[in-house]
C-alpha cells in the first residue's frame, strides 16, 4: 500500500508516542521514495534519498519510529550499531556488511513472496509426494480398496490435519557438510571472498539422501519448501532480491554519535572514529558492493542515523558525511504526560502485555487512572535524578510494581481480580517517594 505523509504519521501513531517532527520528517522521506518510483528512467536516476540523522536521548523513540516505518511498507530494513564498525585495518566489522545484511533481509521478504506465489501448486505437488510414502501402510490396512480409493483417502486425512502427528520415514537431502557449505566464506575482516571454493564439492552430495522420521506436518512443510525451490524462477528471484535491497532498502546506523571526533588530536580512539565514518561515507554516498546475490547499488537505499549526542554534537562528524544527512530531526525528552500516553495508547502497551501475561495465570489486571498518573509521575523523576533512559524507565518501573504479583501467580490459583490503584504504586515505591521528598529539603 503506497501511504500519504498523514497516513504514516497516522500509523506511527498507533505505537509512538509525540516526537511529530520525526514521524513528519521519515514520513515525507517515505513518501519521496514512492513519489520517485512513478518517475521515468532518466529522472529517477537524478533523484537520490534525503538521509535523516536523529538527535535525543535513549528511548524516546528514535529506533522505534525506524523500525515501525519498515514494518509499514515491508522494505528490507537493517539496524546497525555504529559503534560496531571500526576502519578496516582495526579490530572490528567491515562497513560494508550493513549492505550484505540489508540484501539478506531483501531476500527473506521477496522469497516469502514468492513461496507465497506458489505456495498452492507446491503444496499439490508435497501432498502427492506424502501419499506415495503413506500408501503401503494405508494398503496393509486396506488390502480390499482399490488404489484410487485409497488414495483419495490419504489425501483427505492429509488435508483435514487428522493423521498430522502421526509418524513417517522420508527421505531428507544428505549433506554431511552443510555446515561449511551453507556458509559464505569469509576473509579479513568478515568480507565475503570471490566466488565459493565449496562449490564443486556441494554438487557432489546435491543428489544424496538418507531416511529420517518425522511427523506428516513437518514432512509436508519440507515437502513444499523443496517443491516451492524448484518452482521459482531463480534469476528472477535474484534479481528482485538486488531491486527491492537498492531501491526501497533502509539502513538504520544507531549510536552514530559513539563514533563522532571531539576535537581529534589525530591519534588514539579518534583515529579510529574518524575511519570508521571515512568508511561509512561511500556507502551513504553511493558506492557498489559485492554480496552473494551479486554487486548491489548503495545510491538509493534510504540512510537513517540515530545518537543521543550528550558528549559530542551532530557538527563533529566530518563535514562529507554530516552533508549526506541533510534532515537533521531532534527529539524531545519525555514528560510525564507522554509516558502517561505511552501507558494507555499505543495498541501494544506495557500496560496491555503485562494484562495479557497475567491473564494465563487467572490475574485480571487493573489499573486505576491516578496509579497509571503516578508511575508517570515516577519514571519522570527518575530520568531527571538518575540516567535518563526515556520510555524504557517504565519496563523498570513495571517490572517492579508487579514483581509480587507476578512472583505469586501460576499453579491451579482461581481467577483473582486484581486493581492497582495509586496507594499501592505508592506502597511498593514508598522508599523512592520518601527519597524525593527528601531532595526538596538539599541545597
Amino acid at each position: 500500500m503506497n501511504y500519504s505523509p498523514k497516513e504514516i504519521v497516522a500509523e506511527l501513531d498507533k505505537y509512538i508516542i509525540g516526537q511529530d517532527k520525526a514521524k513528519r520528517a521519515v514520513a515525507i522521506a517515505l513518501r519521496n521514495r514512492y513519489r520517485r518510483s512513478q518517475l521515468s528512467e532518466e529522472l529517477r536516476e537524478e533523484i537520490t534519498p534525503k538521509n535523516i540523522i536523529m538527535q535525543g536521548p535513549t528511548g524516546v523513540g528514535k529506533t522505534e519510529i525506524a523500525r515501525r516505518l519498515a514494518k509499514l511498507v515491508s522494505a528490507p530494513f537493517v539496524k546497525v550499531e555504529a559503534t560496531k564498525f571500526t576502519e578496516v585495518g582495526y579490530v572490528g566489522r567491515d562497513c560494508e556488511s550493513m549492505v550484505r545484511d540489508l540484501v539478506e533481509a531483501s531476500a527473506r521478504i521477496v522469497t516469502n513472496e514468492f513461496n507465497k506465489q506458489v505456495s498452492t501448486k507446491a503444496d499439490e505437488i508435497a501432498v502427492n509426494r506424502l501419499i506415495d510414502v503413506l500408501y503401503p501402510r494405508y494398503k496393509d490396512n486396506n488390502p480390499a480398496k482399490l488404489v484410487d480409493e485409497i488414495k483419495e483417502q490419504i489425501r483427505q486425512d492429509i488435508l483435514s490435519g487428522k493423521i498430522d502427528d502421526e509418524e513417517v520415514e522420508v527421505m531428507i537431502k544428505d549433506n554431511p557438510m552443510g555446515q561449511v557449505l551453507g556458509a559464505i566464506p569469509v576473509g579479513p575482516m568478515g568480507a565475503e571472498m570471490d566466488g565459493d571454493p565449496f562449490a564443486g564439492l556441494g554438487a557432489l552430495f546435491d543428489g544424496r539422501r538418507k531416511p529420517k522420521k518425522m511427523t506428516v506436518k513437518k514432512a509436508r512443510a519440507m515437502f513444499v519448501e523443496e517443491e516451492s525451490s524448484k518452482l521459482i524462477d531463480k534469476d528472477r528471484l535474484n534479481d528482485e532480491i538486488v531491486r527491492r535491497a537498492e531501491q526501497e532498502g533502509i539502513i538504520f546506523i544507531d549510536e552514530i554519535d559513539k563514533i563522532a571526533t571531539r576535537g581529534s588530536t589525530g591519534k588514539g580512539p579518534d583515529v579510529s572514529r574518524e575511519g570508521v565514518q571515512r568508511d561509512i561515507l561511500p556507502l551513504v554516498e553511493g558506492s557498489t558492493v559485492k554480496t552473494k546475490y551479486g554487486m548491489v547499488k548503495t545510491d538509493y537505499m534510504l540512510f537513517i542515523a540515530a545518537g543521543a549526542f550528550h558528549i559530542s554534537k551532530v557538527e563533529d562528524l566530518i563535514p562529507e558525511l554530516q552533508g549526506r544527512f541533510p534532515i537533521r530531526v531532534e527529539l524531545n525528552n519525555l514528560r510525564s504526560d507522554d509516558f502517561f500516553k505511552i501507558l494507555t495508547q499505543p495498541k501494544n502497551a506495557l500496560t496491555m502485555q503485562y494484562v495479557k501475561l497475567l491473564e494465563v495465570d487467572h490475574i485480571h489486571l487493573k489499573y486505576t487512572d491516578e496509579a497509571l498518573h503516578e508511575i508517570a509521575d515516577m519514571a519522570e523523576r527518575e530520568n531527571e535524578t538518575s540516567e535518563n533512559i526515556g520510555a524504557r524507565r517504565l519496563h523498570t518501573i513495571l517490572e517492579a510494581l508487579l514483581e509480587d504479583i507476578s512472583y505469586n501467580a501460576g499453579g491451579d490459583t482461581p481467577d483473582i481480580n486484581i486493581t492497582i490503584d495509586k496507594p499501592y504504586v505508592q506502597k511498593v515505591f514508598a522508599d523512592k517517594i520518601k527519597k524525593y521528598d527528601l531532595k526538596k529539603y538539599i541545597l
